[in-house]
């Protein structure tokens, strides 16, 4: 039976290279990561943590932030709390909620980590567009991410957001 979709529609080549281009930078991304054992999870919790007032966030926003689950956090935050790279601080007005905060530990495995992602990063990414080019991506991804994630920001000021996006 023949498909009636235009599998030329412009739509499937934004979306298959948007894919193809995430696909490929994760990869190089995950294997600088391993070499400083983190996972990439791992590495987004510090980076989102790190960016964040006070160096720390309350767990359903950092959740909000990342890929994963309220439950999903739970197990990564216990595990890197184990590690030593975060800690939970209860909340003062909620006791219901906690904070997931970086500690020293966390911020010198960031010191690590980041010269080479930042390589990686200008290598495989920023390196690879002009001035505008990036000003215009920045701004479309921003827009998508705004649409599609709308809690990519919780927990953050307007001034924290727009520059941890």
């Amino acid at each position: 039976m023949p498909v009636s979709t235009d599998l030329d529609d412009p739509r499937f080549t934004a979306a298959g290279l948007f894919s193809e281009a995430y696909t490929g930078l994760t990869a190089r991304f995950a294997a600088q990561f391993e070499e400083h054992r983190l996972s990439a999870v791992e590495f987004e919790v510090l980076m989102r943590l790190a960016r964040s007032p006070g160096s720390r966030l309350r767990m359903t926003d950092l959740a909000g932030q990342t890929s994963l689950s309220t439950s999903g956090v739970t197990r990564v935050v216990d595990r890197m709390d184990r590690d030593g790279l975060v800690c939970r601080e209860a909340c003062p007005s909620d006791r219901r909620s906690s904070y997931a905060v970086i500690t020293e530990a966390g911020r010198a495995r960031l010191d690590q980590v980041l010269p080479g992602h930042l390589a990686l990063i200008q290598q495989w990414f920023i390196g690879q567009l002009s001035p505008e080019q990036l000003a215009g991506m920045l701004d479309s991804l921003r827009t998508i991410r705004d649409a599609v994630n709308p809690c990519a920001t919780a927990g953050s000021s307007d001034q924290t957001a727009v520059q941890a996006a």
